[in-house]
């Protein structure tokens, strides 16, 4: 059970084929965000997990649903939207660019789905200052669902979005998008896996 940014990056379409070839184990994916990743391995419909948000991945093992946690890749978040930049997000502080987005009420599409993604976004929504779930509007939508229908809807829409970069690298759809926010150390994105016990 992964999440969806390893998938739709493009990760598993070159790695497993390599795995198989050299170890004769064929893989199965179920990509998930990373919430629902972590309840398929608690009920053992799963033999690993492949996720990214440390503290849910550490409860999980405390809980004693995983052997133990290895960090095993990172990337990063970037905030990506319209190029011609709305809200007046652009720069390097992802606190001052989630400022300017709500202040704007400009669109902005949240996966609203559990994942690692949609847990970095609350994170950095509570770093600026802003309750989202008391504060959001119009504006804000949440759709619940993976990174890549998150950047479909942003892009259809020219709305703001937080993705993970290995999958805004691998999407074709960016329409009118660009990166706005990249390069805060907040934004900072690590993948850990997990032998399910």
């Amino acid at each position: 059970a992964s999440t969806t940014s390893t998938e739709q990056s493009g990760l598993f379409k070159h790695i497993l084929p390599l795995f198989e070839q050299k170890t004769g184990i064929k893989v199965r994916v179920v990509a998930q965000g990373t919430g629902q990743a972590l309840d398929t391995g608690r009920r053992g419909d799963a033999d690993v997990v492949f996720v990214h948000a440390k503290a849910q991945e550490e409860k999980f093992v405390a809980e004693g649903h995983g052997v133990k946690r290895h960090p095993v890749m990172y990337n990063d978040f970037i905030l990506v939207g319209p190029k011609s930049d709305p809200a007046g997000a652009k720069g390097k502080d992802i606190v001052a660019g989630l400022k300017a987005v709500k202040a704007k009420g400009a669109p902005f599409i949240s996966r609203g789905d559990r994942s690692g993604t949609h847990s970095a976004e609350l994170r950095m929504w509570k770093n600026a200052g802003i309750d989202i779930a008391a504060e959001k509007g119009a504006w804000y939508k949440e759709i619940g669902q993976g990174m890549g229908a998150a950047l479909n809807t942003g892009s259809a829409s020219n709305a703001y979005v937080l993705a993970d970069r290995g999958t805004w690298l691998s999407f074709k759809n960016r329409g009118d998008l660009a990166i706005i926010v990249e390069s805060d150390n907040r934004l900072f994105n690590q993948y850990g896996v997990i032998l399910v016990n």
